[in-house]
């Protein structure tokens, strides 16, 4: 799940970035001769990214490469920045460092980070209503409260997790 929550979001990152490039030029073109606003052509790619992925996980990716490229002047630019979010999404998404040991001053950035939603979300919500015991770290714990206690993924807040989640897709 942590694989496909960061690969997925880096892979159409990368994939966006060109394609927006390449159509930003006739966007100003159409824009400057009066055929239609900018707004018309934000929404109409969000309209599209919304009918061409199922998953947030993707969208995550697809919205930062347009955002990138509103940003930045060129592809280039847009494609060096996009590597500084990949780490701070990969850092901070609450599975190479779990959620508990992030440092007090960086939970923020963990709030923050689209792929730590994610990642809660997927997880909490597979596995996080089991109650097997499992042997790990020399002690026995059922599979809940090992999510609980090591990464800090609650199944009682997955409300809380699509609360945030959904409506990102509206405002973007």
């Amino acid at each position: 799940m942590y694989a496909t929550v960061i690969f997925l979001g880096i892979n159409n990152c990368s994939a966006v970035i060109q394609y927006v490039t390449t159509e930003q030029t006739a966007m100003y073109r159409e824009h400057f001769a009066g055929m239609y606003s900018s707004w018309a052509y934000s929404l109409a790619q969000v309209q599209y990214s919304l009918e061409q992925t199922e998953f947030i996980v993707d969208l995550k990716g697809i919205y930062l490469g347009m955002l990138l490229v509103s940003l930045t002047p060129n592809a280039m630019l847009a494609t060096i920045l996009s590597s500084a979010f990949y780490t701070i999404f990969n850092l901070f998404a609450g599975f190479l460092i779990p959620k508990p040991q992030i440092p007090k001053w960086w939970t923020w950035l963990y709030y923050l980070t689209p792929t730590s939603w994610s990642l809660n979300g997927l997880v909490a919500s597979q596995y996080g209503d089991i109650n097997k015991e499992i042997l790990l770290f020399g002690e026995t714990k059922a599979v809940f409260a090992f999510l609980e206690d090591y990464f800090g993924f609650h199944h009682d807040q997955l409300a809380l997790v699509a609360g945030v989640l959904l409506p990102c897709l509206h405002i973007l």
